[in-house]
């Protein structure tokens, strides 16, 4: 497949308009893909340290402030203690990118400068993405100016469930333009799309529009990332870079707040899309929390020990 950006193509609805989700087979598939699979010791220590890497550390709190941001930015250049990394036998660990809202991009620019790790920002009337389109898209230029290198767009939930998959590619087109260089991840938020139909299409869409990633939810829905709901977008991804050779990245959001729950994803990206979906260029884990739950394993693995969390810096 190629490794160039994916430039979308024409909107085709016969690639989806008669797809059909077999719900019961899609939640037994993703409920065996974590019994299948064992990761025990130094497999499962591995593992863990390529989710940090694979992780997109964030904060969108409405009290977030730039000494906030800064301080997620240290956890996201130094996310392990020096005794766990030393009993790892590891040099450094970073996170794969920082995600705030658009007036923290600066702050965390700053913070990270020196680094390669990227800022990432929600934008597009984040989270619902109910405001006129032309203010999503300065929005999502005023992030860009502000240098944010990828930009986590919302798509109109009613497009999808009016079928109205015309105005859905316009509008996720024209964000694409508006991103310009930096790279877009396309949340569907799928708590809110009903039927893993409407996942599947709305994931399709989002890809024929330009999409670099297509990322489950904001984090804000009753429902959130589920592996069944991301078993379905892994495999229209896989369906997409069938039909196009370009392959698009993947980022499970919301919800997510253990180890167990970062080697389930990631093990799903193993066994669907093999070894080169678990770097970081093309796939994500939107969390923050889990990273507390990934650290306490680690020193597990070390010292044979749970810490008490208090002898982790928060993130």
């Amino acid at each position: 497949m190629s490794t160039d950006r994916n430039p979308g193509v024409p909107l085709d609805l016969s690639w989806f308009d008669r797809i059909a989700v077999n719900t019961p087979a899609t939640e037994a598939r993703a409920a065996q893909l974590t019994t299948r699979r064992s990761l025990k010791k130094n497999y499962q220590a591995a593992w863990l340290v390529n989710a940090i890497h694979c992780m997109d550390l964030t904060t969108l709190a409405g009290d977030d402030t730039e000494d906030r941001v800064a301080r997620l930015c240290a956890k996201a250049r130094d996310p392990l203690a020096d005794h766990i990394l030393a009993g790892l036998g590891l040099d450094g660990v970073t996170t794969g990118a920082v995600c705030v809202y658009p007036t923290m991009v600066a702050a965390a620019v700053r913070a990270l400068e020196g680094t390669s790790i990227p800022v990432a920002s929600v934008a597009t009337g984040f989270p619902a993405g109910l405001m006129p389109l032309d203010l999503r898209l300065a929005e999502i230029r005023y992030a860009v100016d502000q240098g944010a290198q990828e930009i986590d767009i919302v798509i109109t939930r009613a497009h999808v469930l009016r079928a109205d998959w015309q105005a859905l590619y316009d509008e996720i087109a024209a964000m694409r333009e508006a991103c310009g260089a930096a790279h877009m991840k396309a949340i569907l938020a799928t708590g809110d799309l009903k039927t893993l139909r409407n996942v599947y299409k709305a994931s399709m869409v989002a890809m024929q529009a330009g999409a670099d990633f297509i990322k489950t939810s904001t984090g804000k829905e009753g429902v959130n990332a589920t592996l069944p709901v991301s078993l379905t977008m892994v495999r229209a991804l896989r369906d997409y870079g069938a039909r196009t050779g370009y392959r698009i990245g993947f980022k499970p959001a919301g919800g997510m707040k253990t180890a167990k729950d970062a080697l389930a994803w990631q093990i799903l990206m193993k066994e669907e899309m093999g070894t080169d979906w678990l770097r970081p260029d093309l796939f994500r884990l939107g969390a923050s929390s889990m990273l507390a739950d990934i650290e306490r394993q680690l020193e597990h693995h070390v010292t044979g020990r749970y810490a008490s969390s208090s002898r982790h810096a928060i993130a």
